[in-house]
C-alpha cells in the first residue's frame, strides 16, 4: 500500500484562493523528487501585484501564471515588483519573463546567487590529512560570522556578472569535485560541457538580474502594509522571509514549511549550514505576532514557532541516527553514510550533501573527525 503524498507533494490546484487580506495563493506546477507544486503569493494594492517566488523557468510555468492571474483580474503587466525568497530556480525562473512584460522590480537578498561557492570550505593537504574546524565547538553562529559569509556571496555575485568571471568560475566548479569526493570523483565530461554552457550562456535566459537588494531588518510595503525582512540562512544562504505584524501572515519560503523538512545542503559559503539552519529556525520561532504562515509549498499553516522547533527536532535526531550508523560501520565515508542514513529511492547527490553537512556539523562541533582516504574521499570517525 502506497504511502499517502505529502501537502508540499501534492499536484498544482488551479483554484486561486485568499490565504490572508490581499494576498491571493496561486500553485505553479513544478516537476522536482518529492515535491509537486510551488506557491507563487500575489499581494494585491492599489498599484497591482507584488508576486512571490514566481515558479520554474519555462513555458507551461509561463502559461499556469498567466491562466491564474486572470482568474483574479490580473495580466503579468500588472505586476510591478517579484519578490524571490532564495536562490533555487523553482523559486526565481518566472521573474525574467515577468520584468520583460511588465517591467517589475525584483527584490531579493543582497547575496543572491545562483551557482554555489566556487570551491568547498574544506581543505586537505594529502591522504592522511585531518580536516580542522575554525570554530569553537560550542559556540553558536553569531552575527558577525553570517556577515563574513554575506561578503563572500556578494563577492561571488558582483564577479558572476563579469563574462569572464562567470566562465573561470565553471571551469573550476567542473574541475573540482563536492567537497566530500575524490579527484576520481568528477562529472563525465559530458555533463562538464552542458554545466559550461549553461553557466556562460544560458543563465540570461532564466536568472534574473536583482534590481533592489534587500538585507535583514529592511522594510518593504507590499499590498498596503508594512512587511519587514528576515534574513534565514540554512536551506540557502541567501534565504529571506516576510513579516508583515499588522495581520500576523508569515511567507517563510522554503526555510519552514507543513509537512517535510528542507534539505540542507553541505555545499555553502556558510561554514556549517545546519548549525546556520538552527540559529535561523530559532530567530523565527521568537518572531512576534505571527498568525498564519504562508509556505512556498504546502498550503498555509498556524504555530510557525512549534513547526520550526518540529523540524530542529528531525535535524537532531538525524544527528543521533548518524552516531548510530557510526557505532555500526565504523569509519566510513559520506557516501556510506548516506546510504545508511536514506532510502534507496533518494539515493544521490543531494542526500549526499545533506549527510555531508550533518557530518561537518558533528566534526565542528568536536564529535568527529575527518582524514582523507587514499582515494582522496573525506572519511569520518565519530
Amino acid at each position: 500500500m502506497s504511502k499517502p503524498k505529502r501537502q508540499e507533494q501534492e499536484d498544482a490546484q488551479e483554484e486561486v484562493t485568499e490565504v490572508a487580506k490581499d494576498i491571493l495563493r496561486m500553485q505553479l506546477p513544478i516537476r522536482i523528487p518529492g515535491l509537486g507544486h510551488v506557491n507563487m503569493y500575489a499581494l494585491i494594492d492599489g498599484d497591482g501585484a507584488a508576486v512571490i517566488d514566481p515558479g520554474l523557468p519555462g513555458q507551461g510555468t509561463w502559461d499556469a501564471i498567466v491562466q491564474r492571474l486572470g482568474q483574479a483580474g490580473l495580466e503579468p503587466r500588472h505586476i510591478h515588483t517579484v519578490f524571490i525568497t532564495h536562490s533555487h530556480p523553482d523559486h526565481f525562473g518566472g521573474a525574467v519573463r515577468i520584468h520583460k512584460e511588465s517591467g517589475a522590480r525584483i527584490v531579493a537578498h543582497r547575496a543572491f546567487h545562483f551557482g554555489g561557492p566556487a570551491r568547498g570550505h574544506v581543505k586537505h593537504t594529502g591522504p592522511d590529512a585531518h580536516v580542522h574546524g575554525s570554530h569553537d565547538h560550542h559556540s553558536e553562529a553569531s552575527v558577525d560570522d553570517l556577515v563574513a559569509h554575506m561578503e563572500l556571496l556578494e563577492r561571488d555575485r558582483r564577479r558572476s556578472q563579469n563574462p569572464l568571471f562567470r566562465i573561470l568560475g565553471a571551469l573550476r566548479r567542473i574541475n573540482t569535485p563536492a567537497p566530500w569526493k575524490g579527484p576520481k570523483d568528477r562529472a563525465a565530461l559530458k555533463e562538464s560541457l552542458r554545466w559550461l554552457g549553461f553557466a556562460t550562456f544560458g543563465r540570461s535566459k532564466f536568472l534574473p538580474a536583482v534590481t533592489h537588494h534587500v538585507e535583514h531588518g529592511d522594510v518593504l510595503k507590499l499590498a498596503g502594509r508594512e512587511w519587514f525582512v528576515q534574513h534565514t540562512p540554512g536551506h540557502t544562504a541567501d534565504h529571506i522571509c516576510l513579516h508583515d505584524p499588522e495581520t500576523g501572515a508569515f511567507l517563510s519560503g522554503d526555510h519552514v514549511l507543513p509537512t517535510i523538512t528542507p534539505h540542507i545542503g553541505g555545499v555553502s559559503y556558510l561554514a556549517d549550514p545546519l548549525k546556520s539552519f538552527f540559529y535561523s529556525l530559532d530567530r523565527v520561532g521568537e518572531s512576534r505576532d505571527v498568525g498564519l504562515a504562508l509556505p512556498a509549498h504546502g498550503p498555509p499553516f498556524d504555530d510557525l514557532a512549534g513547526r520550526a522547533q518540529a523540524i530542529k527536532r528531525h535535524h537532531h535526531e538525524r544527528l543521533v541516527e548518524i552516531r548510530e550508523i557510526a557505532d555500526d560501520i565504523g569509519q566510513a565515508d559520506v557516501n556510506a553514510f548516506m546510504k545508511r542514513l536514506f532510502r534507496e529511492r533518494s539515493w544521490g547527490d543531494m542526500a549526499e550533501s545533506e549527510t555531508y553537512a550533518h557530518l561537518e556539523h558533528l566534526r565542528l562541533e568536536g564529535k568527529a573527525e575527518a582524514h582523507r582516504n587514499e582515494d582522496g574521499r573525506l572519511v569520518y570517525d565519530l
